[in-house]
């Protein structure tokens, strides 16, 4: 497609398609064409006035929108034919339902970490295996915890090699503007068994003998990882401290500069980035430890936002636009990644 924009759609304008469509917004290789909504409900409202072409992401519904008096463009389908291809941003598990809709219209598709692995060709990260999505029509972008784990573990592969991963997930229960669900005053497993889900699911990535536990706890702003990393050779701490410096999907964060907890990363952001997004693992540079060979550290997640990066980048290979890192390059430079350290 060379001199041509790729145009993508994004079906579901929520929590990650609205994210998506500001990302995508920013390119200079992409045009969004249209983001879809089942409802006429205050998100729908502020993509119109964004500018962006709504459309109903259930066919039998725009008489739903126009009684509301919204007008839509039309309906999914009418999208699916003016796309290349679809960033689907639906709900878990409505993606995989959605997969023989964009078969029917010959687009390519991007999934979310909602969605099994078996739904796309490939399960991607930008970092570990940018080159196994290229050319592909159906990825699966691997989802917030999965991604967080996937880069740090990348670069400490890299850098030392490792033997073993042991990682613990204390998990937001949900997203910040949900109000129907929630875990209220307790600590859940989740699951009680082992493993997690992430484990298998960064292995979908990453080559690296992972084993996880999670549990949710009643907060709604990020992640909080505990990882313990045995390397093949025994690195030191700044040695650490140096490779995760280079790499700026990776933020360092200090207690001594007052980044006692994930609030005080978020109040951070909230003054540097559009709805205080975090498209970069936190991690607490005081956590990073070399304790009888093994490594240790701690690291915050923002799941609203960490994805959008690599569905960016998803782009770039299943279009064979850029290399790796020509794509992360552009990606950063458009969403502020690297530009203000804390």
């Amino acid at each position: 497609m060379v001199n041509e924009k790729v145009k993508v759609a994004v079906n579901g304008y929520g929590t990650i398609g609205k994210r998506v469509a500001d990302a995508v917004s920013l390119q200079g290789d992409m045009k969004l064409i249209g983001v879809t909504k089942t409802k006429p409900d205050f998100e729908a409202r502020i993509a119109v006035k964004k500018g962006y072409k709504l459309y109903a992401a259930i066919p039998d519904r725009v008489e739903v929108f126009e009684r509301a008096g919204l007008s839509v463009e039309g309906t999914i389908d009418d999208l699916l034919e003016k796309a290349d291809i679809v960033i689907d941003c639906s709900p878990g598990k409505i993606g995989a339902e959605n997969k023989q809709k964009y078969e029917k219209a010959g687009v390519k598709a991007i999934f979310q970490g909602g969605e099994k692995a078996e739904v796309a060709e490939v399960s991607f990260n930008a970092l570990a295996c940018y080159d196994r999505a290229v050319g592909k029509n159906y990825v699966r972008v691997v989802s917030c915890n999965t991604t967080g784990l996937t880069r740090t573990l990348y670069i400490i592969k890299e850098n030392f090699g490792i033997k073993k991963v042991r990682a613990t997930m204390i998990r937001r229960v949900v997203d910040p503007k949900e109000d129907k669900k929630g875990l209220v005053n307790g600590i859940m497993p989740n699951p009680v068994s082992l493993p997690s889900h992430h484990g298998p699911d960064v292995q979908t990535v990453l080559d690296v003998d992972i084993t996880t536990v999670a549990f949710k706890v009643p907060t709604t702003l990020m992640h909080v990882h505990s990882l313990n990393i045995v390397p093949e050779k025994e690195p030191k701490v700044d040695e650490i401290v140096d490779a995760f410096e280079k790499e700026p999907r990776i933020l360092l964060f200090s207690e001594n500069e007052g980044f006692t907890s994930t609030t005080k990363i978020i109040e951070w952001s909230r003054e540097i980035r559009t709805r205080y997004d975090i498209f970069e693992n936190c991690i607490w540079k005081d956590s990073i430890s070399v304790v009888d060979g093994e490594i240790y550290l701690t690291q915050a997640i923002h799941q609203e936002a960490i994805v959008i990066p690599e569905n960016i980048d998803a782009i770039r290979a299943m279009f064979e636009l850029k290399d790796r890192d020509e794509s992360m390059k552009l990606t950063n430079k458009s969403l502020g990644i690297g530009e203000i350290v804390p």
